[in-house]
């Protein structure tokens, strides 16, 4: 696959991947030591003992043979399939495919365990939230006990949405020696457009139509297998995937139950086997996920408007790999990445659209192009990201892979970062007297990245929602809500603030949110910082504020401000927390409570 020529690359993409090498030095080398011992080891089964191979190859089947011989290559599969979520039904059948493959290489492969796969759709403003930011780490340790056998050569992980691919990710780190091919399920097809879903949740929200027809519009949005279409975290995490070098190139958009899908599974788990230390192609997963790798992601994300929940996310998949990056370096590449897309919350289109239109595979060239990606990383597609500029096709029942059209067929959705929608990504760190934070704006309307009023201060999301219905949310205002901080509550999502927010904004007020939380990866046109550190339960500035006090929320200079005086003078305010720490298994998340870092260290409970 020979490309097209590369500008120089930009100076603030060396800039600042010069400072994370050096940043990361002393815990990037003693992590490359680790799986420099493991893969010096070599394929782990063959110093099991016979009788642990006796129970690992017992109901392997016409495998057996294989596996005892130790002369094929043997792959574990980690799933987060159920039929419960759509973005994971489609994995039900993905590993006998996967295990035909294998054998059709010449080696085997097994299931090795699954991982939980929830919902943040599902538990928005329900108990169950509280759990989910602290799920990617418990997939992240189910897929760790699923890998700690030591019986395989290589790894397929299979996971979409919100916290399963960052988990995912840190579990593959932390068997980095390994090579890993990500496979992904795709995107449901069109259904509702997600403006008109959008209308009706502000009309049910603003009690103007019934549970009815917002029930049939949510139905009608999300009708099938796949992941939902709008650009939210999982649709994020899909990207992420291709431009780190883990999907193999164009998979990330391709829809299920489709024989191309099908195709790309089967060669995911033959190139999976390919990268093994069995054979000449060695690639594990610690030399892809370098700190190349990870600014390439972070350039991704800008480029595209991506979720705000990766802010926390990719600092997290980093650190398990003895990477530091922080929001600063998110920030300063915003400023140099054109933002090219528009899909919906950030435009009309769904990624359906956006992959018709052109895709990732567009992106990656055009970004390649402006020197704004760096081109030697590792790929399970082969050295260097150039790969990812061509598609994949089936040509007589043949997956190949073809050179895209290199420019964007509807330039209401893609553009190129020569003539973008914006010159910059639209994610900003936010600093100063109220903390740090961090704010998305690709979305919002530039007369509302400056948000200067009175707050008004809430302990949860449901206190916002009685103020609302009571009509007590009149005039300019800061909607603070806080104690959502990672160690109050696990941090949950607080979209279901969205369409009332939305609604006030509509009126004419000037409205910002300010919190400890988390906002959806959906986040939209109202001016949101969120992930504010330290959180109040901390005693960060947060917890000191009282209503009234004047704000200023500025994402172009950055600045996250308390206007009002002596407020830092203040005590902190308490909250009882306790109606938050059980029911829906939130007792057994005591422990995690307690460890949690920041957010702006990734929200994790693994230390450095």
């Amino acid at each position: 696959m020979k490309g097209d020529n590369h500008m120089k690359l930009n100076a603030t993409l060396t800039r600042v991947t010069d400072r994370i090498i050096a940043r990361s030095e002393a815990s990037r080398k003693p992590y490359l030591d680790r799986m420099d011992k493991a893969r010096a080891d070599g394929p782990a089964r063959a110093h099991l003992s016979c009788s642990g191979q006796a129970h690992a190859y017992a109901a392997s089947g016409a495998d057996k043979s294989r596996l005892a011989a130790q002369t094929a290559g043997n792959l574990g599969i980690i799933t987060a399939y159920n039929d419960m979520l759509s973005a994971h039904q489609p994995f039900e059948n993905f590993p006998d495919l996967i295990r035909q493959a294998a054998r059709e290489a010449g080696g085997t492969a097994q299931v090795a365990g699954g991982v939980p796969a929830m919902c943040d759709g599902v538990t928005q403003g329900e108990a169950g939230m509280e759990l989910s930011l602290f799920s990617r780490d418990v997939i992240a340790l189910a897929a760790a006990v699923a890998l700690s056998h030591n019986t395989f050569d290589a790894a397929v992980f299979l996971g979409v949405c919100d916290k399963i691919v960052p988990g995912l990710v840190i579990a593959a780190q932390a068997f980095g020696h390994l090579p890993a091919v990500f496979l992904p399920a795709g995107p449901m097809t069109s259904g509702l457009t997600n403006d008109e879903k959008s209308r009706i949740r502000q009309q049910f929200a603003a009690g103007e139509v019934g549970r009815d027809a917002l029930m049939a519009a949510e139905m009608a949005a999300y009708h099938g297998p796949g992941t939902c279409t709008f650009y939210g975290t999982a649709n994020t995490n899909q990207m992420l995937m291709e431009f780190m070098g883990l999907h193999l190139p164009g998979a990330s958009f391709v829809t299920p139950g489709t024989a191309l899908r099908e195709a790309l599974t089967r060669e995911g788990a033959k190139r999976a086997l390919s990268l093994s230390a069995l054979g000449n192609s060695y690639t594990p997963v610690c030399d892809i996920l370098d700190e190349k790798a990870f600014v390439n992601g972070i350039v991704g994300l800008n480029a595209t408007g991506g979720s705000t929940n990766l802010l926390i996310h990719l600092v997290a998949m980093a650190r398990a790999g003895g990477i530091v990056i922080d929001w600063e370096d998110f920030s300063d590449l915003s400023e140099v990445t054109p933002l090219m897309a528009r899909v919906y919350p950030n435009g009309l289109a769904d990624v359906n659209h956006f992959h018709a239109a052109g895709g990732l595979g567009y992106m990656i060239g055009d970004l390649l192009r402006a020197g704004l990606l760096h081109p030697d990383t590792r790929t399970v597609g082969g050295e260097g990201l150039e790969h990812y500029t061509f598609e994949p096709r089936l040509i007589d029942g043949d997956l190949v892979w073809q050179k895209g059209s290199g420019k964007s067929l509807n330039d209401k959705i893609l553009r190129s970062a020569n003539d973008p929608f914006q010159p910059t990504g639209g994610l900003k760190r936010l600093a100063g007297s109220l903390g740090t934070a961090v704010i998305k704006v690709s979305a919002v309307a530039p007369e509302h990245h400056v948000i200067e009023a009175p707050a008004r201060v809430f302990d949860d999301q449901d206190a916002v929602k009685s103020a609302f219905k009571a009509g007590e949310l009149t005039g300019d205002v800061i909607v603070v809500v806080r104690f959502q901080g990672p160690r109050a509550n696990g941090m949950p999502e607080l979209h279901s603030l969205t369409p009332l927010l939305s609604i006030l904004q509509g009126r004419g007020q000037k409205v910002a949110l300010v919190t400890d939380g988390r906002m959806s990866g959906a986040s939209g046109k109202v001016p949101a910082a969120i992930h504010v550190c330290p959180e109040a339960l901390d005693g960060g500035p947060i917890a000191r504020l009282r209503d009234g006090d004047l704000l200023r929320v500025d994402a172009k200079t950055g600045v996250l401000d308390i206007l009002t005086p002596g407020v830092l003078a203040r005590p902190a305010a308490q909250a009882d927390l306790r109606g938050n720490h059980a029911g829906t298994g939130r007792e057994l998340f005591a422990a995690f409570r307690n460890i949690v870092g920041s957010a702006d260290t990734g929200a994790t409970v693994f230390g450095d």
